[in-house]
């Protein structure tokens, strides 16, 4: 089990980019995140609802997403999100930051003990 809650401590420093990537496909409510964030992951993670709202609250107030009231026609009236250029900005230095520390990871913890 120690390895599943230190698996999610990674996905848990990424949430926010995680979150941005998953508007890229389009503006998206609370729940909608949720499942597709799940969907995504062939089910391995699951984010907590406390955590998506506190990502979204937090990329809102940097000005990388902003939200508004969609319409009541479909039942209750939910709040959508949408990412900006800043937050399609930032995604694309946060992949890139995980590109760089996932190669020094794999060095570190290859076969040969990063020998080059």
């Amino acid at each position: 089990m120690a390895g599943r809650d230190a698996e999610s401590d990674l996905i848990r420093g990424n949430i926010d980019a995680i979150v941005l990537n998953a508007l890229t496909s389009g503006d998206s409510y609370g729940y909608e995140i949720l499942k597709d964030v799940a969907s995504a992951s062939d089910g391995a993670y699951e984010m907590k609802e406390p955590s998506l709202y506190t990502s979204l609250k937090r990329l809102e107030g940097q000005g990388l997403v902003e939200s508004y009231w969609g319409s009541e026609s479909q039942g209750a009236r939910r709040k959508y999100y949408h990412i900006t250029e800043g937050g399609r900005g930032e995604l694309a230095e946060a992949t890139a930051r995980w590109v760089r520390a996932r190669t020094i990871i794999d060095r570190l913890l290859s076969q040969d003990g990063g020998a080059t």
